[in-house]
């Protein structure tokens, strides 16, 4: 069979609040979306399972994978399924805030159910991603959604207009579990907090409007760990046209959107060219698909 072939989109949290912590987790409230880049994933279906990775940051990964857990919680759960050679390339920096081991594990999940025609129904696919991450549910569906819960509960929004999108990495790791645990989040107590969920309704105004009072809950404990993402964000809120700068989900990671991918190509252009040991991309933001 010709290798199959999906795409692991970058996972942007345009909003990230956290309201504290339940039964061991952070309950959160969260606008994400996908962006046009990320990670490619090839499978060649076969009995066996192997993963080879390359890519700029194939280096960068060590220990386990979310592209083999997901091929072995699939296989756990329907033991007939074939898996197969995995290739991964390795497009986004690691532990960058931006989901890209979520979204490689997401990518696993649906190149498996195409490899093995209705022997993996969508529910399946769905309880094998909230097993495997809070981010994977999201990135299984790869669409613009309001997250809730611990991230497992997954609301799609309509309306959600494409833009554009500078995503910039200073150069280092910082993991969610050294965010989360500076943040030092409050206990909850009581039932969960339900989330409006809303329509932007093709407007790039309007989604500006609802996401930077929101901001990101975790840009204070990530800048304590790792200051020069200060520096990064002030770079960004140089660039022209740049209407909402953050933190993307705990970082290092930051981002600046603007109306259009043209104009966050110029703006990467200025950034690398100031700011050279810096990682820094333009893409856009995929519009709902309503």
């Amino acid at each position: 069979m010709t290798a199959l072939r999906d795409a692991a989109k970058a996972k942007l949290n345009l909003t990230l609040e956290v309201l504290g912590r339940r039964d061991g987790y952070h309950e959160v409230r969260s606008l994400v979306a996908f962006a046009a880049l990320g990670d490619g994933l090839e499978l060649e279906p076969g009995q066996d399972l192997a993963l080879a990775i390359d890519g700029p940051f194939a280096g960068a990964l060590s220990g386990g994978n979310l592209v083999t857990a997901a091929a072995k919680a699939a296989k756990s759960r329907e033991p007939a399924i074939e898996l197969g050679h995995f290739r991964l390339t390795k497009i986004l920096p690691v532990a960058a805030g931006l989901g890209g081991g979520s979204a490689d594990g997401a990518a696993s999940l649906r190149l498996l159910a195409r490899a093995n025609p209705g022997a993996l129904a969508d529910s399946a696919l769905g309880e094998i991603a909230a097993g495997l991450g809070s981010d994977v549910t999201a990135c299984l569906q790869s669409r613009p959604a309001l997250m809730t819960g611990r991230g497992e509960k997954v609301t799609p929004i309509r309306g959600m207009p494409a833009c554009g999108v500078v995503l910039v990495n200073p150069g280092l790791p910082l993991t969610a579990a050294s965010v989360y645990g500076a943040l030092r989040a409050a206990p909850l107590s009581g039932g969960e907090t339900d989330a409006a969920v809303p329509d932007f309704a093709g407007s790039f105004e309007r989604l500006i409007d609802y996401a930077a009072p929101r901001g990101n809950h975790l840009e204070a404990a990530a800048l304590h760990l790792a200051p020069v993402i200060g520096e990064v964000l002030t770079a960004l809120r140089r660039v022209p046209g740049a209407s909402l700068v953050q933190l993307a989900g705990s970082g290092p990671t930051c981002f600046a959107l603007l109306a259009t991918e043209d104009e966050a190509k110029r703006g990467v252009a200025s950034l690398e060219a100031a700011h050279p040991s810096w990682w820094a991309a333009a893409t856009r933001l995929e519009a709902s698909a309503d």
